[in-house]
């Protein structure tokens, strides 16, 4: 058996999220079923993290074990050709070999998320289902000071899920600011973060939060007050999926 390490981007829409399940399509089961269609039966390919239903990547990390020793170009070619017949929007950028220690997921030091925001009247065209479509301005200033209170060692109940399975709402947050891009009239705002891991809908909470705060309906105090009641019901209401990006993964 040989371990390979993939890079994969994919669009997030037709599926459930990352992770296998019955009966619903998923990116890691649409690879494993192109594997499966080149004769590497039985292959669980092991992701770097489980993005949620609609999430999109352009980094994904994962790795397979195989039975036959492939050349990387050739696999990739391989499972890209399975993938494209399979009408999936997944592409494998890349294959690398890897050493048998190396774990997509338990090997990562960091992972790198966009939020994309697009403030506009006018509805999405080109950019329809790959970012949020917000009809107001939002005041960029205004959200990196209410980002700067999320930074540091916290206890992120306020901002994960109720189905989160983590053991703990404790997280480091590294990085975590906003961009602004104007062309006429037309507003691109992008929400970075960087940290080892996150917690179940954790940047999609942070991202409507930061919202609430580039409308001036939240303060930094408003954002203060969220993380330490860290009562789920004090989050302000859940970015869609559609503007965030898995961007890198870092080891």
């Amino acid at each position: 058996m040989s371990r390979y390490r993939l890079f994969i981007e994919y669009n997030g829409a037709p599926f459930r999220g990352w992770q296998r399940q019955n009966n619903v399509p998923s990116v890691q089961g649409a690879i494993e079923n192109a594997l499966a269609a080149l004769g590497e039966d039985d292959v669980i390919v092991q992701g770097s993290g489980r993005t949620d239903a609609g999430v999109h990547a352009l980094g994904q990390i994962a790795h397979t074990d195989l039975k036959k020793e492939w050349e990387p170009f050739r696999l990739t070619d391989a499972i890209n050709a399975q993938l494209r017949d399979a009408g999936h929007p997944i592409a494998i950028n890349d294959v690398e070999t890897a050493d048998s220690e190396f774990h997509a997921r338990f090997s990562a030091v960091q992972r790198h998320y966009v939020y994309r925001i697009i403030a506009r009247r006018s509805p999405l065209t080109l950019e329809k289902g790959l970012a949020w479509n917000v009809k107001t301005s939002l005041n960029v200033e205004a959200m990196n000071e209410a980002a700067q209170v999320l930074l540091g060692v916290h206890d992120f109940t306020t901002f994960r899920s109720t189905d989160c399975q983590a053991n703990s709402p404790v997280k480091t947050l590294d990085t975590l600011h906003c961009t602004q891009r104007d062309t006429h009239g037309v507003t691109v705002i992008e929400i970075s973060t960087t940290a080892r891991s996150y917690l179940h809908s954790q940047v999609r909470s942070f991202a409507g939060a930061l919202k609430l705060a580039g409308e001036g309906r939240w303060t930094a105090r408003d954002m203060e007050i969220a993380l330490n009641a860290k009562d789920r019901s004090a989050c302000a209401p859940v970015a869609p999926p559609h503007g965030l990006y898995l961007v890198s993964v870092k080891y």
